[in-house]
């Protein structure tokens, strides 16, 4: 334990997080939904299905970020969880509309296709802390998202330069690669930083284990991507 405490001694928190989960956020690269983003291989009906659940899982991300606004006392922190929150009913969600028309998805039949169980725990997961921890707590609540998709942008860039001229999934790629989008995960990550200082080793390893429980999450979503939504199948005596 010394031996941990020695190594993480004048690390920010936020390295702290990046260390604990790099090898989770690493495994998305070789995911085969990932990869078929990358070279443009992906079933457009895979990808459907991604984009509806997606779409009810910012929903529900929107509101972890109204929990901060509501926890926050200075205005300044009002006004960056206002601008999140707008940041991802508007900028993002635009991207997924301009997919939904593209792929003849109505608002009836996102209303209609129920959100998927491994989607409902995450997003409830989140919520809940945001209901039972502060403001750096609700940042490493979100931040797996976040973080990770910028590395699986930075990734597909480097490994898979054309993909960004892909006819489809060329948006896709380009918003996770944009400036605006690195740089609304470096505020989020500075956010987390921010809101941690003055924490203990307890609680510091606690806000790893929430990035932590987040990362497996977003594993397990793109296995329900792929997978075209999960069903427990159990034999009945």
């Amino acid at each position: 334990m010394s031996s941990q405490m020695n190594e993480n001694k004048g690390l920010k928190v936020s390295e702290r997080l990046y260390n604990r989960v790099i090898p989770i956020w690493e495994s998305y690269y070789a995911h085969p939904f990932v990869k078929g983003i990358a070279d443009g291989t992906l079933p457009v009906s895979k990808f459907q299905y991604y984009m509806i659940q997606d779409h009810k899982y910012l929903m529900q991300y929107a509101k972890v970020f109204a929990l901060g606004l509501i926890r926050s006392v200075e205005e300044s922190d009002m006004r960056v969880f206002s601008s999140l929150i707008t940041a991802t009913l508007d900028t993002e969600n635009a991207v997924h509309q301009s997919y939904l028309g593209k792929l003849g998805i109505s608002r009836e039949m996102i209303d209609q296709t129920p959100m998927c169980m491994n989607n409902e725990s995450y997003t409830n997961y989140m919520i809940s802390i945001g209901f039972k921890g502060g403001l750096a707590e609700i940042a490493a609540a979100v931040l797996a998202c976040s973080w990770s998709y910028a590395l699986i942008g930075e990734y597909i860039e480097k490994n898979y330069p054309k993909g960004i001229e892909h006819p489809f999934y060329g948006h896709w790629i380009g918003t996770y690669t944009s400036k605006g989008f690195r740089d609304c995960n470096d505020d989020m990550i500075a956010m987390c930083d921010r809101f941690a200082a003055g924490y203990s080793e307890e609680q510091i390893q606690n806000l790893e284990r929430i990035v932590e429980l987040c990362s497996y999450y977003e594993y397990q979503f793109w296995d329900m991507a792929w997978n075209e939504g999960y069903v427990f199948k159990a034999e009945l005596k």
